[in-house]
């Protein structure tokens, strides 16, 4: 790819739902600090190209926005499988054999019927290198933004990991010529 790209990578407002449950692509968005999406709008580039996730959270915080943007399959969540709907603490205590060796290796390790963390970065890094050079916002996950980091500073799955990426946050990352520059992380636009 040719010339520099420069990403706005946002994290989906956070989810109209019960916490601690891994919510499916249709889980809706609370989208009720109007101050926070105005700030974060604010800091957005103008004219850029506007990407997101195919899940309902991503999209109905791109448009809040002020964002039409194109879903790119890429990059949805990491696929939970059969986790998909249903809350961490009920499946730590069901005892499962599968969620707790998953833990033991949450980078590697696949849920039943779901993908490692280590293949949606394979599959983050397909999705990035389709966009243009310019200016570019992503409303996308904890996992995708996690995924980009990972790729830009050639880090472990492992070790992205251990980023904090909350909702509603702004990370800034630019592709350059022959490298990448990470500009923040994670930051609260206020």
């Amino acid at each position: 790819m040719e010339g520099e790209t420069f990403l706005w990578l946002i994290r989906h407002a956070p989810v109209d739902g019960v916490k601690g449950t891994i919510h499916a692509a249709d889980a809706p968005a609370d989208l009720r600090d109007r101050a926070q999406l105005e700030a974060l709008r604010q800091r957005l580039p103008r004219h850029a190209a506007s990407y997101a996730s195919p899940a309902r959270r991503t999209v109905d915080t791109a448009r809040a926005l002020g964002l039409e943007p194109e879903q790119v399959s890429e990059f949805r969540e990491q696929d939970f499988g059969d986790w998909t709907g249903h809350r961490h603490d009920e499946l730590a205590a069901a005892g499962g054999a599968a969620y707790a060796q998953f833990w033991d290796d949450p980078a590697g390790g696949r849920p039943p019927g779901g993908e490692s963390f280590a293949d949606q970065v394979a599959r983050v890094r397909l999705g990035l290198s389709r966009i243009a050079a310019g200016p570019a916002t992503l409303v996308v996950h904890s996992g995708t933004i996690r995924a980009a980091l990972c790729i830009a500073l050639d880090l472990t799955p492992q070790a992205a990991l251990r980023f904090v990426i909350e909702p509603l946050s702004l990370t800034r990352i630019d592709r350059l010529a022959a490298d990448w520059r990470v500009v923040s992380v994670n930051q609260r636009i206020s």
